[in-house]
């Protein structure tokens, strides 16, 4: 892996500082949040305290940082996802009377996953997954749906960068992950058992706007062990459908799925 240019503006580094933050790590501790950024320890330590002042970030009692509340509060207005996350929440809430599992919602970032909105299920296994997250495409229920309806230049760029390896299940090997995604194209849903966190399985379905385009996934995030298609898949789709049909007749947004150099195709 090539290093990291390091930023030379203070505009720069504050942002290097912020998108050490972007891989979906909940808690980061200095060092390696110094390393990401490419900046010397002192500087990062200097400019992180200032940040943790103004509330963009949160310096936990273990020592470690989380991006802060008014961080939070000011992404959360970004106008490409705001309708979308209105019109989805009556949906999610029905999905979570009906299962009360996880759920969550998606769209892409360009190269991962980035969660919306979620509902935490009390009964359901445990996720750290936060709203502003983002998460790898090849192994999560949202990501497949999302890989697998992107435009497929994209999606062999996704496949050619490797796919990492985050559980004993995940799928590592690209000929085995274009068998799955073409078969998520078929059914119109995705499934991960164990491929993200071991103990945890995800289903995921499209959402699409006026045009048919997905622009979205919707997902339930259970326990491996009660995972079971025939509770999880009925109520999931029925939510997907049924927000999808508010998307063509309301939201005339659309998030930036894909970033200047892949719209450029680079």
């Amino acid at each position: 892996m090539a290093e990291r240019a390091r930023p030379v503006s203070v505009a720069g580094k504050v942002m290097a500082i912020l998108n050490a933050f972007a891989q979906g790590d909940v808690r980061l501790n200095l060092s390696e949040i110094c390393r990401r950024a490419g900046l010397p320890l002192a500087t990062g330590h200097r400019l992180v305290g200032e940040l943790v002042g103004g509330g963009f970030l949160e310096r936990v009692p273990d020592g470690t940082y989380r991006i802060g509340t008014r961080l939070w509060r000011i992404g959360s207005q970004a106008p490409a996802v705001t309708g979308l996350r209105e019109l989805a929440l009556p949906h999610m809430e029905d999905l979570y009377e009906a299962t009360h599992d996880n759920v969550q919602l998606a769209v892409l970032r360009e190269d991962r996953v980035l969660v919306v909105e979620r509902l935490r299920g009390t009964r359901s296994v445990p996720v750290v997954t936060q709203v502003g997250a983002t998460l790898p495409l090849h192994t999560t229920g949202v990501g497949k749906v999302l890989l697998a309806f992107a435009p497929p230049e994209y999606r062999e760029q996704v496949l050619a960068a490797g796919l990492a390896r985050h559980a004993a299940r995940t799928i590592t090997d690209t000929g085995e992950m274009r068998r799955c995604l073409e078969q998520v194209r078929r059914s119109g849903y995705a499934l991960t058992r164990d491929e993200m966190t071991l103990g945890a399985s995800s289903v995921g379905a499209p959402v699409r706007d006026g045009t048919g385009e997905v622009v979205a996934a919707l997902s339930l995030v259970a326990r491996t062990r009660s995972a079971d298609l025939r509770r999880l898949l009925p109520p999931l789709t029925t939510a997907a459908r049924a927000l999808s049909r508010d998307v063509a007749q309301h939201w005339r947004g659309r998030p930036e799925t894909f970033s200047a150099e892949r719209k450029a195709g680079a």
